[in-house]
C-alpha cells in the first residue's frame, strides 16, 4: 500500500501564522520567514499561553509537552520538533495535530560521534588518556577500525551517514533495519549476524520493538571482545546485561546515551571496564543548532506556501 500523502496545514491567504517557540533566538528566525509569521516565546513558568499565543497553529517544543498545554491551544495543528527522535511525542497528540521531526539536522554530528567513538575505542584511546593522566607511559596493542566487520543496526539517515564515513576505513559494512530491502538485512536476521561483527553500531528509533532490544541474549550473541556503540537511546540497551559483559571483560562499549539518563553519581557504569562514555553530546556541535532552526523555518515556509509538510512522523 502506498504511503498516505503528507498533510497540508490549511491556512488562509492572509491569515497570520502564530508559532510558539522556546527561545528568543528562534523567535527572531521564525519571524524573519515572513511578515505573516508571529512568534510567541513559550515560558510555562508564567502559566499556559493566553491571548494571541493561545491561537498558535504551530508549536516548537523544547522538551516533553506538559499536561494541559495542547488543550490550551485549540488551533494547534503542527508540533515541529528540532530533533530527529520523536518517541516522547508519538501517541500523545490529538488527531488534529501533525507531528514532524527535524530529520537530518543532527545527522552529520551524530554520525561523526559514532565514527569517532568507534575509532577511539578500537585504538584504545580511553585507556591511553587515563594512563597519561596518571603520568604513566603505557604502550600496547589495540584493535583497528580499518578492515573491521561493522554491523549498523538502523539504516535511516544517520545510519547511512555512519556507513559513508566509515567507508574510508575499508570496513566490511552490513546494515540491519526493521524491513529488509536492497542492501539492508531484516531484523529477523540479526541473531545470525551478531557473531560475525567486530563493531555493532546502534542507531535505531525508540519503539516497542527496539526498547530493550539489546538484552542478554543479544549481547551473548556478539563475539568475544567486540565493540558495542550506542548512538541511539539508552533504553535500547539493557544496562544490567551490558554491565555484566563489561565487568566480565568479554565485550567493550562506547555509549553516548544511557539508561538511566543522566547517569547518577555512583552508578556502576562510571567505573565499568572497557567503556568509553560521553554525556549525550553526539549532536552537540555549533552547526546542529543552525540546521535545527533551518528545519523549523523551512517547514513554516511550506505552510505559508500551502505545500505538504515535510518529515511527518507517522509511526515508530
Amino acid at each position: 500500500m502506498p504511503d498516505a500523502p503528507a498533510p497540508v496545514l490549511d491556512l488562509g491567504p492572509d491569515e497570520t501564522l502564530h508559532v510558539l517557540v522556546p527561545s528568543s533566538g528562534l523567535a527572531e528566525a521564525v519571524e524573519a520567514v515572513s511578515p505573516r509569521v508571529r512568534a510567541h516565546k513559550l515560558d510555562l513558568r508564567e502559566g499556559l499561553p493566553t491571548g494571541e499565543a493561545a491561537q498558535a497553529q504551530v508549536l516548537v517544543p523544547r522538551g516533553p509537552l506538559p499536561e494541559g498545554l495542547v488543550d490550551a491551544l485549540p488551533r494547534l495543528r503542527l508540533v515541529q520538533l528540532r530533533s530527529a527522535g520523536a518517541e516522547t511525542f508519538v501517541g500523545t497528540l490529538p488527531e488534529r495535530v501533525t507531528l514532524c521531526n527535524a530529520r537530518g539536522a543532527h545527522t552529520p554530528a551524530t554520525a561523526e560521534w559514532a565514527v569517532a567513538a568507534a575509532l577511539a575505542a578500537q585504538r584504545g584511546i580511553p585507556r591511553y588518556v587515563r594512563e597519561a593522566d596518571a603520568g604513566r607511559w603505557s604502550p600496547g596493542t589495540a584493535h583497528s577500525l580499518v578492515g573491521a566487520r561493522v554491523l549498523v543496526v538502523g539504516a535511516g539517515d544517520i545510519g547511512r551517514r555512519i556507513g559513508a564515513m566509515m567507508a574510508g576505513f575499508d570496513v566490511e559494512l552490513t546494515y540491519v533495519a526493521r524491513t529488509a530491502r536492497d542492501g539492508v538485512r531484516g531484523l529477523e536476521e540479526l541473531p545470525g549476524l551478531l557473531p560475525h561483527a567486530d563493531v555493532v553500531v546502534l542507531i535505531v528509533p525508540v519503539t516497542p520493538q527496539t526498547t530493550g532490544m539489546v538484552d542478554a541474549a543479544f549481547l551473548a550473541a556478539m563475539q568475544d571482545d567486540a565493540l558495542l556503540v550506542n548512538a541511539a537511546r539508552g533504553v535500547v540497551v539493557d544496562t544490567d546485561a551490558l554491565l555484566a559483559e563489561l565487568t566480565a571483560g568479554r565485550l567493550r562499549a562506547a555509549l553516548d546515551v544511557t539508561d538511566p539518563e543522566p547517569l547518577p553519581e555512583g552508578h556502576p557504569l562510571w567505573s565499568a571496564p572497557g567503556l568509553l562514555l560521553t554525556p549525550h553530546v553526539g549532536g552537540a556541535v555549533p552547526d546542529t543548532e543552525a540546521r535545527a532552526t533551518a528545519a523549523v523555518t523551512g517547514q513554516l515556509e511550506r505552510v505559508l506556501a500551502g505545500q505538504p509538510l515535510q518529515n511527518v512522523v507517522t509511526e515508530y
